[in-house]
């Protein structure tokens, strides 16, 4: 039975930095939960629950998520709706597919004034004459019932038969209720404490174990080459009354009730855990893969299927391997091991191993992880063998010539270069004779006449053509 911890909630809680108590919606699908708990207490201000496909058969402690819009109960084994009527902010419950045979029970819904859409396609209700007609009457604040609006005229026409449509709803729920405890009656009888299938399959590996392990003590002296051809055998046995049991678990009809989901769902745990059983002591239905032969001969292996580079800087007296390690791999699934004669890199569990070409000293090497690509780089250096020094003299004498040129073309750069020009041809422009001077008159001062010096207007010169009419008076 798997129950919904702390644990697993804040694990569905990435998108708010793992906070539960400020969650606001969750997702619990897919988990085979077989209860509701502790959600109400944690997560007081939830408004979207998804628990679709999981294993519930009541609606329970959701009343005190007074903030809750949004509840997703598809595909569980809920018989009743109750337990809802804390949920004040509910808009919207979905509870498709589920086993819901009680149609009177939406009747609870009504205290639930904010809900706006509500799914019952799938559940033995749907199926009443009138169960349209009688949940639109039960619940005037619904507006979409089974994803199709709710009209004006078809809410008057249901609350106009509404007395009609109980009646025949509570007639079918009793046809019902006696149909589902002549199913249970039925489960009953077929829910031994053990599925005798099971007990058969587990019988013959039992019998196929001791039967090996007696045949094992008492052919001790026989050729070991004939004990795989019998393992082989009896495995092959296995696997085909496996099949067979299998086949006709899925193949027999059965109703479709809680009871026989149960029973599909408790089928295929025993059938992995079978599995395991048959695989060996750790649980791992995959062989080992041999790294090491028996006589120390160390292998090349690459399971998880990696490009990578092996180069030997000679320079750094070093081994260098660029392993291509996915990108978006978290670095604690990566685990690096280097030996003297091979390095041995687990990838997500898968093993990654190269021999290498020379001895390395494990204690100096070092792993480095580009933060662009994801890659790997293991510096590995040789266990013999020196570092080559570069000459220094080369790079000096480099250095120095190029001290000096730069210090020649600093010493150029802050001197001007000049055009030489001829002097002769060279003429400064004088500004003293930038305005030519006036000629010097021979005439002498000017005189004015005392009208015009009155007026404050300067008389000029008379010219000699000019002749003065007396008769043209003077303008003032």
């Amino acid at each position: 039975m798997v129950r919904i911890t702390e644990d697993l909630i804040r694990r569905r809680a990435e998108h708010n930095n793992c906070e539960i108590f400020t969650l606001e919606e969750v997702s619990l699908h897919q988990q085979d939960i077989e209860r509701i708990e502790h959600i109400d207490k944690w997560c007081r201000d939830l408004k979207i629950l998804y628990l679709q496909n999981n294993l519930i058969p009541k609606i329970e402690n959701v009343g005190r998520l007074k903030n809750l819009e949004y509840l997703n109960l598809a595909l569980n084994n809920i018989e009743v709706i109750e337990n809802l009527e804390g949920c004040e902010s509910l808009q919207k419950l979905d509870l498709t597919v589920n086993f819901v045979g009680l149609l009177s029970s939406v009747e609870s819904l009504k205290h639930n004034v904010h809900l706006r859409e509500l799914y019952l396609v799938g559940n033995p209700c749907s199926e009443f004459q009138g169960y349209r007609q009688y949940v639109v009457a039960c619940l005037p604040q619904l507006k979409w019932l089974d994803g199709t609006a709710i009209r004006r005229a078809e809410r008057i026409q249901a609350l106009q038969d509404l007395d009609d449509l109980r009646r025949r709803v509570l007639q079918q729920e009793a046809e019902y209720s006696k149909k589902r405890e002549k199913q249970k009656r039925a489960g009953l009888k077929e829910a031994t404490p053990s599925n005798p299938q099971n007990l058969d399959h587990e019988h013959l590996c039992r019998n196929l174990s001791a039967s090996e392990n007696t045949e094992e003590d008492s052919n001790q002296v026989l050729n070991s080459t004939t004990k795989p051809l019998s393992n082989q055998s009896q495995n092959q046995d296995v696997n085909s009354y496996s099949k067979d049991q299998e086949r006709e678990f899925w193949e027999t009809p059965c109703a479709f009730t809680p009871e026989s989901r149960l029973e599909a769902h408790h089928h295929l745990e025993e059938t992995r855990r079978a599995k395991e059983r048959q695989s060996g002591p750790n649980g791992t239905a995959k062989t080992p893969r041999t790294l090491i032969t028996a006589e120390g001969k160390v292998l090349n292996v690459n399971e998880p299927q990696l490009d990578f580079h092996l180069t030997d800087d000679e320079d750094n007296n070093c081994m260098l391997l660029d392993l291509h390690v996915y990108r978006h791999l978290d670095t604690s699934l990566l685990d690096v091991d280097v030996q003297p004669t091979y390095v041995r890199v687990s990838v997500k569990g898968k093993v990654f191993q190269l021999v290498l070409d020379a001895e390395v000293k494990p204690d100096s090497s070092t792993a480095q992880r580009s933060q662009t690509t994801g890659h790997l780089l293991l510096t590995m250096p040789k266990a013999h063998g020196e570092i080559k020094i570069k000459k220094t003299i080369h790079k000096s004498s480099t250095g120095k010539s190029s001290n000096s040129s730069m210090e020649e073309k600093a010493r150029v750069n802050s001197t001007h270069e000049r055009l030489e020009v001829d002097p002769t041809k060279c003429s400064s422009v004088d500004l003293a004779n930038i305005v030519p001077k006036e000629q010097q008159t021979t005439h002498g001062p000017l005189q004015f006449s005392h009208r015009l010096q009155f007026c404050g207007i300067q008389e000029k010169p008379l010219s000699k053509e000019f002749v003065d009419d007396p008769e043209v008076p003077l303008l003032i």
